[in-house]
């Protein structure tokens, strides 16, 4: 049997990283999953640092530099739901050797992972913004409330506004609006400060803004 890789899995939200460990588990004859903390930089030597994109407030480029520069960190992969090609090559610019779309299954994300573990470059096909695969995880997934919907509930919960969350989900200000609209009605909020005070009682509140700083 080939030795296994060492991963660290890398996001602001414990909820997320647990279901990103759980959707790897089935394959850790192949992989070992070594660090778990949203609180934590990655300290341990790793093959490779999973960067999981959820409701990140900063651009994935400048995560992707500063796990990059991190000695422990051999190479660094993209998890995400925005397949845009100018994300992609932004995440390579700054080190990353892997890219992939949250639509794959955890037997292909475990075999990317494995590849680029051994030097190679694996992209996914840029594309608009990718449904949900099996296995993939979110804050208030079991309250109805979808992937993108939760993606938006954490900006919102960060104190970023409409034109911030736009940008950062390269979703248009209308679109934003009505997923918001929806967002409400399923939480039961009437304003902002409602949909703030739902989100930080069930966990979209960032754990700790802690990318490798």
């Amino acid at each position: 049997m080939s030795k296994r890789i060492r991963v660290a899995l890398v996001n602001d939200y414990e909820l997320v990283l647990r279901g990103l460990a759980h959707m790897l588990a089935p394959f850790d004859d192949r992989l070992e999953v070594v660090q778990l903390d949203a609180r934590e930089r990655v300290d341990a030597d790793v093959d490779v640092a999973l960067y999981d994109t959820f409701a990140q407030p900063e651009p994935d480029d400048e995560d992707v530099s500063r796990l990059a520069s991190n000695p422990l960190i051999k190479t660094v992969a993209v998890f995400t739901w925005k397949m845009d090609q100018e994300l992609i090559d932004a995440a390579t610019r700054r080190g990353a050797t892997g890219y992939f779309a949250k639509s794959i299954s955890g037997d292909e994300l475990a075999d990317g992972l494995l590849r680029v573990a051994a030097g190679e470059t694996v992209l996914g096909s840029p594309r608009r913004r990718v449904p949900s695969g099996p296995g993939v995880d979110w804050p208030g997934r079991d309250h109805g409330i979808s992937d993108r919907q939760s993606e938006i509930l954490a900006l919102i919960t960060q104190g970023k506004r409409n034109a911030e969350i736009a940008e950062l989900t390269h979703l248009s200000p209308n679109t934003v609006k009505t997923h918001i609209r929806t967002l409400y009605s399923k939480i039961g909020a009437v304003t902002r400060v409602d949909a703030v005070l739902w989100g930080t009682e069930n966990g979209f509140r960032p754990d700790h803004r802690s990318i490798d700083r």
